[in-house]
């Protein structure tokens, strides 16, 4: 692009935009995008918090206000309802939902299916005394239950936690009042085990339903379960954006149909004219560009994953002031948003800026639906999203970058549209466009069902392959998932649940890591071993240095980390935590100095403070579920590594317990062969381990391909280690495939 900042073609406009219009035409630079017919879209707002930054510790006063605050916003809000399509016709929805023991409603973006259809059946239990049981109203992600709970409470004139409130994972705000719960998919399917039938709940919505995540289509499974058996008196309403009412309906055996048009404002898609190499730099340049040329109006970039938000805010942030200067625009504030960030920290994104400032979110597909960032009439797609596509004859699961759908990128368009006219710029070819799947893959079909055979057989369903699935996995993604449970307990030769399946399945975690609590619970470890899961758990907790700094921040971990260098990045990842939650956190030190230090390191800052949360969250569960008195659990002084090999070796064989099949054997020509398909893997440069080439063998949590297959987390393991958690038949399997 020769350097210059890539800017819109010039579009159509009409009154006061004429005259911007023309100025824009006027200006020479280069321009990669060319026109394309409107698209009309839907709108509609949810979320406005508080004008100033909020901190973790404040985020529960926050969600707290007088009641007489309560009800003023409550009736401002009235006004907005009464525009929303879902709202002008509740009496004919309201008659089809009572009429029905099931009901699909195809609601287009912007009708307010989310936020207004809870609150219709919410009045009616508060008018009919005699309807018992609450509602249920599940997201697909934790973001959308938490926003949604905050705009609905708002609108209903209550606290949340009050009458509605929300229920995420290591996050709970509901109270013995509340009749309206948002809730994570994972949520419900955890209270389903808790209690088979539901009895809480005399009404479950399925929102978004068209995401498909394997969560949701397990719940879908359950709910016609339950209704064909002994909840013939509980609701169910499936709410969906796109066109796929047909299978909805006929899995409820041809449930009725209600299509709901939403509120539409024209977008003006753009397109590159050639395509770009680094997506992040052509994002910027079009952020830029939009600052320099298009009216107010806050911009809305959806990129691949953290690692891409994070690089993007920091240039944004870094440029913003001189470009201001410069050319008398506004004053450009970047924000990330993905699901790894803490409630409040999510909340940054929606808080209103005051002066001549222009708001730049950075985020992932989370705010593709639900989300709805108010003040948005500008949308940059980079056309690509992070997957995990579970490898079966591997066993492992890689995060792969890959083209959204044409779904998806009508519904990020649509984020431009929802308070006003919008524009679009799509930073790929038009005729790329085409080439695109018409809707995204279900998660079931790409991702390891390990932990939904293990819910069913929690649950009491034997038969899973004639299961009342909504898409039925394939045989051999069953047969896979069956046996890895077997080899980690879960399981007993008949089939049947086990006693440690029952505990596995209780723990909020992939079966994986249970097995590997459970054993440090048998081991005497359980503190130690707690705090690297926790770790674990926390996605981009250790993040890639710049190339130029890669060598001095790898030093800095290899000094720091004396135990870490011999065994493996999983010591490292305690060692780490001990100094941020001992020397650093419980020593009371500064924010700015806990924030530098992991600075130095290359450590996300707001990772390592949700990691004590979740810390926190698994102590509970495993005080619930072992005798912690055994191990020293509750002893707090004492959960710092000792560092003798004796409980360096228990803690690496609590994890070879969950992941046996993770492993690697050292060859003569220091190569590693894995033991399950005696292919060959390489320690990834991230790794302590990557320049010890004298391990006998190693094990890993994690398996990236790039150019090559790499290992991540990775651990020093001893072969007789080995021999001893998966036993002498796979041992032997494993040496044969690799002589």
């Amino acid at each position: 692009m020769h350097g210059k900042i890539p800017g819109p073609a010039k579009s159509r406009a009409s009154g006061k935009n004429k005259k911007n219009a023309s100025k824009k035409a006027n200006n020479k630079a280069i321009n990669p995008f060319k026109k394309r017919n409107n698209d009309k879209e839907n709108t509609i707002t949810f979320q406005e918090v508080a004008e100033e930054d909020i901190e973790d510790d404040e985020f529960d006063r926050f969600k707290h206000q007088s009641n007489k605050n309560l009800k003023t916003r409550a009736n401002e809000l009235l006004n907005v309802r009464k525009t929303l399509p879902v709202f002008k016709n509740k009496d004919e929805i309201m008659k089809y939902i009572n009429k029905n023991q099931v009901t699909v409603l195809i609601g287009e973006t912007g009708s307010g299916k989310s936020t207004q259809i809870p609150q219709f059946l919410l009045d009616e239990l508060y008018k009919n005394k005699k309807i018992h049981g609450s509602i249920a109203v599940t997201q697909p992600r934790r973001v959308a239950a938490v926003n949604l709970a905050t705009r609905v409470s708002q609108e209903h004139g209550c606290n949340v936690g009050d009458q509605v409130g929300y229920s995420v994972r290591f996050d709970n705000s509901t109270s013995n009042k509340t009749r309206l719960k948002y809730l994570t998919d994972g949520m419900l399917l955890r209270e389903l085990m808790m209690d088979k039938e539901l009895k809480e709940y005399n009404t479950v919505i399925i929102d978004e339903a068209h995401e498909r995540t394997v969560l949701t289509d397990l719940i879908l499974g359950f709910l016609k379960y339950l209704l064909n058996g002994k909840r013939k008196d509980l609701k169910v309403i499936v709410m969906s954006a796109t066109l796929q009412a047909d299978k909805f309906s006929s899995f409820f055996d041809n449930a009725p149909i209600l299509f709901v048009e939403g509120r539409k404002f024209n977008v003006s898609q753009y397109y590159l004219k050639a395509p770009c190499d680094d997506i992040v730099d052509a994002v910027i340049r079009c952020c830029v560009q939009i600052n320099l040329r298009e009216a107010t109006g806050d911009v809305l970039c959806f990129l691949p994953g953290q690692e891409e938000i994070d690089k993007a805010v920091t240039i944004i942030n870094k440029i913003a002031e001189e470009i201001q200067k410069e050319n008398s625009v506004p004053l450009m504030i970047a924000s990330p948003l993905y699901a790894a960030l803490s409630p409040s920290q999510q909340a940054q994104v929606f808080l209103p800026l005051k002066g001549f400032k222009r708001k730049i979110i950075f985020s992932t597909n989370i705010a593709e639906t639900s989300v709805t960032v108010s003040g948005v009439r500008y949308v940059v797609d980079s056309g690509l999203r992070k997957v995990k596509v579970w490898r079966h004859q591997l066993g492992l699961a890689t995060l792969l970058t890959v083209p959204i759908s044409q779904a998806s990128a009508m519904q990020r368009s649509g984020r431009a549209g929802r308070e006003d006219e919008g524009k679009s710029f799509r930073l790929y070819c038009e005729q790329d466009f085409s080439k695109l799947p018409t809707q995204t893959e279900p998660e079931i079909a790409r991702s390891d069902i390990t932990s939904p055979v293990l819910l069913l057989k929690k649950v009491g369903i034997d038969d899973i392959l004639n299961w009342t699935w909504f898409e039925k996995p394939g045989k051999d993604e069953l047969v896979t998932g069956l046996q890895e449970l077997y080899q980690l307990g879960a399981l007993s030769d008949s089939g049947k649940i086990t006693n440690r399946g029952n505990q596995m399945a209780l723990l909020p975690l992939q079966p994986h890591l249970s097995s590997v609590l459970i054993k440090a619970s048998e081991m005497g470890c359980l503190s130690q071993v707690i705090d690297i899961v926790s770790c674990l758990s926390v996605e981009n907790l250790l993040l890639n240095p710049q190339p130029e700094e890669r060598d001095v921040v790898n030093e800095r971990r290899y000094s720091l980390c004396i135990y870490g260098r011999r065994f493996g990045d999983l010591i490292m990842l305690k060692e780490l935590f001990d100094v941020y939650f001992y020397e650093l956190n419980k020593q009371n030190h500064a924010s700015g100095e806990k924030s530098e230090w992991c600075k130095q390191l290359c450590i996300s800052y707001r990772g390592f403070k949700n990691v004590v949360k979740v810390r926190e969250q698994i102590r509970l569960y495993c005080k619930k579920l072992f005798d912690t008195n055994q191990n020293g659990y509750d002893d707090e002084t004492d959960n710092k590594l000792k560092g003798n090999e004796e409980e360096i070796h228990s803690i690496l064989k609590c994890f070879l317990t969950g992941f046996s099949k993770n492993t690697a054997i050292g060859m003569p020509d220091r190569s590693y062969r894995t033991v399950t398909t005696g292919e060959t893997i390489s320690v990834h440069p991230s790794s302590m381990l990557f320049l010890n080439k004298h391990c006998p063998g190693i094990m890993y949590t994690e398996y990236v391909f790039t150019t090559k297959g790499y290992a991540r987390n990775v651990s020093r393991i001893e072969l007789s280690w080995l021999q001893e958690a998966v036993g002498n038949n796979i041992s032997a399997v494993g040496k044969t495939k690799i002589l």
